[in-house]
């Protein structure tokens, strides 16, 4: 496809979907959690789906509706090159946190001062570290309620992925939320260590957007409107996904 037969319509510079175009469940379930926590019931969310479907933009969505009702939302992101360092997601989580510490018991402040690197000895016990990290939360809780976001889970290295996991499953009466974004691994294909800690949570599977959706993302970030042979064409090409959608237009111009 060129930019001739693109008739010059691609993505505005910049463009931002706020309203999240054909996400209404999704962007549902997640407001349900917030209020949930904010009234004092805690829970935790997983949206799983493909690369370029829209995980991190609801987790954006989250955050937002989140920090306009009050929360703090202290978050992490798995990285491929942080994986094999333990504890690396769960440092960038709870960093702020960390002046909270000294409420602690001694053995679980001691763990997480030695999972971070702030204090020498053995492998801490991940256990110990998990507990830590619930009351760290907890303790903060108290104060303001807390949403902690998570994305790309299957890129987190293995404990700190284990210790969300824990935490998320042990909260009750806390003020506190977890909202997961993992991508989906191919059928048949074995699902990293990371992502298999979070199975049984409560999931959302963010599947493409219907063909009336995706034309009406494309119209909503078009700067000019595309021929209609070539629209359809772009929808049948993006088979629903978001990212496709925005980026078929710009890689047909180049």
């Amino acid at each position: 496809m060129t930019s001739t037969e693109l008739g010059c319509g691609y993505p505005r510079e910049g463009a931002v979907l706020s309203d999240l175009i054909g996400r209404h469940v999704e962007r549902e379930a997640i407001n349900t959690l917030v209020t949930r926590a904010r009234a004092g019931s805690s829970g935790a969310l997983v949206l799983r789906g493909e690369a370029g479907i829209g995980k991190t933009a609801l987790l954006e969505h989250a955050s937002g509706v989140a920090a306009q009702s009050g929360f703090l939302v202290p978050s992490s992101s798995g990285s491929e090159s942080e994986s094999q360092f333990a504890f690396a997601g769960l440092h960038q989580l709870c960093g702020a946190l960390l002046d909270r510490g000294t409420a602690l018991p001694d053995p679980q402040r001691l763990a997480l001062a030695v999972a971070f690197g702030e204090q020498r000895g053995d492998s801490p016990d991940r256990f110990l570290v998990g507990l830590a990290t619930l009351n760290l939360l907890a303790e903060a809780a108290e104060a303001t309620p807390i949403l902690c976001v998570v994305d790309d889970v299957q890129w987190l290295d293995e404990a700190s992925a284990q210790v969300f996991a824990f935490v998320a499953r042990r909260i009750s009466a806390e003020r506190i939320a977890f909202v997961f974004a993992v991508r989906e691994h191919a059928t048949g294909e074995r699902a990293p260590a990371a992502a298999a800690a979070l199975e049984g949570m409560p999931e959302v599977h963010l599947r493409g957007l219907a063909d009336h959706d995706a034309r009406s993302l494309l119209d909503s970030v078009l700067v000019t409107p595309l021929d209609h042979r070539v629209l359809e064409r772009v929808v049948a090409e993006a088979c629903g996904n978001p990212m496709a959608l925005l980026e078929l237009p710009l890689s047909a111009q180049a």
